[in-house]
């Protein structure tokens, strides 16, 4: 094997995850390989949304501590934990910012409540979001490389919207055309890129977190090969892993790793075998939010072949997606994330049999369980419905359906009605039109009629927590997330448990060591992020739950990596 094909460290994957392990391990004086099976590099971290979870981060935060953090954390979890695991999360993630921080990445804390605010040590202020970076500073050579955020994610397909913007033209805030014009203007008069490239220059949301990053990962001169997947691991007599076997358009060659491998390479989501396998009820790869076809759980597969053993396999990061044709493509389809739209007031989401389930506002992960529990109990479930009348129409989305601003029903091309949207004069014809029991969904609509009146919901409570109410439409009394359903016409369109990933894989410990069957580390292996089970078991804790433990777990591993090898840097 020539000298060129080895390196101390091969990071797979080039995600959140690959790229903090890549980053450190450089810094802690390692030689790095990182590859991607992809084109592009950034992973599905890059098309996200960007927050990471942080819990007593120190940001301008006062009040957050260790034993708060651990409270919370105790009483939202329910399924078996790793509390080593869990603990080392809450003490090295402040650590890993800090880290992240020094190298020059910006960050801030968000005004972003916990998925269970009503939990023993709950807060408002533990997600942590990169600001929209400059994707020109990868080099121009370099930033249209990097995975490109979902159009649904984008103003017209084209323009893209940091946080902020996005809530101002998602909840029609006063001043939002001001907002879309100043959006449309910046990017038509910013002719340099122009003459590049399609793609606007200015990375927000995932994009932004990871086009910081990947700066780091450049100017610190880490290889990064696309193209480039893995196909084994290998493994000496010892049962020490020494590198890996990777494959790049049809050739295979092998990549020694003298010091360790660390698999980031996300989950497996887009492999129905696995899904099968572990969700009791598997679901649909082609739901999956995340970028199509590309999380097949390679990593967690090459683990298991050397005897990797793994938990929390049976969930997944759930969040309610819909879908539609393409574009000027009715051929082919999107997935259109639909986790704010189905706790909007003037809406209800039922199941097969015209009956809640959920409070719909409640945590979209949260929201996807309810869809399992219902469906399992009642085999009606998986997709559900989303019922809105024309009020809900005219100001918002409903998954990948635009409001009336943006496109009037007259807009609607003649193949997505009573295919994916369906549209009555009264909400009787919906029933009928939807195949759900008439009786049932009027009556349905009319409780909802009347707690709209009281603000009070007796049967889920939705609307009754911060949570809810941060989603919600403050223009709308008594409670935010209720309005009456009884402005003609009435639409429904159908909602599928998609996914943000996979929330189980490959079981690691505490040192994100992947271990085997008895419980043992495999020596010199190492797993992070979404290929690997996550540390909260079968809880999403809040936003950025997926992209904080990712971040710190690759980190982590590099610590332990050089901590083995004598390479430690001091603690950040």
């Amino acid at each position: 094997m020539s000298e060129a094909q080895s390196y101390d460290v091969v990071v797979v994957g080039s995600g959140a995850a690959g790229a903090m392990a890549a980053l450190r391990s450089a810094d802690n004086g390692l030689s790095v390989l990182l590859i991607e099976k992809a084109h592009k590099f950034g992973g599905t971290s890059a098309t996200s949304g960007g927050v990471m979870w942080i819990p007593n981060h120190g940001l301008n935060q006062e009040g957050d501590s260790r034993e708060q953090v651990l409270d919370y954390l105790a009483a939202v979890t329910s399924g078996p934990v790793n509390p080593e695991r869990l603990h080392a999360y809450v003490d090295e993630a402040p650590k890993m910012l800090r880290y992240l921080k020094s190298t020059g990445v910006e960050v801030m804390a968000a005004a972003w409540p916990d998925y269970f605010p009503d939990k023993p040590g709950a807060r408002a202020d533990r997600s942590v979001i990169a600001p929209t970076f400059d994707g020109r500073r990868l080099g121009d050579d370099r930033y249209y490389l990097m995975r490109e955020q979902y159009n649904r994610f984008k103003l017209f397909h084209r323009y893209t919207m940091d946080l902020t913007e996005t809530f101002s033209l998602m909840m029609q805030h006063k001043g939002w055309r001001g907002t879309a014009a100043k959006m449309i203007t910046r990017y038509w008069t910013d002719f340099s890129t122009r003459r590049l490239s399609g793609r606007d220059r200015r990375f927000t949301q995932g994009a932004a977190l990871m086009g910081a990053v990947f700066k780091q990962v450049f100017d610190r001169g880490i290889e990064l090969r696309l193209e480039t997947g893995l196909e084994e691991l290998a493994v000496d007599a010892s049962g020490t892993v020494t590198g890996v076997t990777v494959s790049s358009h049809g050739r295979r060659y092998d990549i020694q790793a003298r010091h360790g491998v660390i698999l980031a390479a996300g989950g497996f989501e887009w492999n129905q075998q696995l899904r099968d396998r572990f969700y009791p009820v598997p679901g649909m790869t082609r739901h999956s939010s995340t970028p199509e076809d590309a999380n097949r759980g390679e990593a967690l597969i090459a683990a298991e072949k050397i005897g990797a053993s793994t938990e929390h396999t049976e969930e997944g990061w759930w969040i309610p997606t819909m879908t539609l044709p393409m574009p000027n493509a009715s051929n082919f389809h999107e997935i259109h994330q639909a986790a704010f739209d189905v706790g909007r007031p003037w809406s209800v989401c039922v199941n097969r049999n015209g009956v809640r389930f959920v409070d719909e506002a409640t945590g979209y992960d949260s929201f996807g369980q309810a869809m399992v529990r219902d469906h399992l109990a009642t085999g009606t479930n998986m997709p559900c419905w989303l019922i809105f009348d024309a009020k809900f129409r005219r100001k918002f989305s409903a998954g990948g359906l635009m409001p009336t601003v943006h496109t009037p029903d007259r807009k609607i091309p003649a193949d997505w009605w009573d295919h994916y949207v369906w549209r009555a004069d009264t909400v009787e014809a919906l029933a009928a039109k939807i195949n759900v029991p008439v009786a049932a969904l009027a009556r349905t609509v009319a409780n909802m009629n009347g707690y709209a009146k009281t603000g009070v919901d007796p049967e889920f409570g939705r609307g009754g927590n911060i949570y809810d109410r941060f989603f919600g439409d403050p223009t709308v009394t008594p409670n935010p997330n209720l309005g009456p359903i009884d402005t003609a016409p009435y639409y429904a369109v159908p909602i599928n448990n998609g996914d943000l990933g996979t929330k189980g894989g490959i079981r690691a410990d505490a040192r994100a060591r992947v271990l085997d069957g008895e419980g043992k580390p495999i020596p010199n292996l190492y797993a992070a992020g979404n290929c690997s089970g996550n540390p909260f078991g079968n809880v999403y804790p809040g936003a950025g739950g997926t992209i904080g433990p990712a971040m710190t777990f690759g980190y982590v591993a590099a610590n332990d990596i050089a901590e083995r090898t004598g390479n430690a840097r001091a603690a950040e």
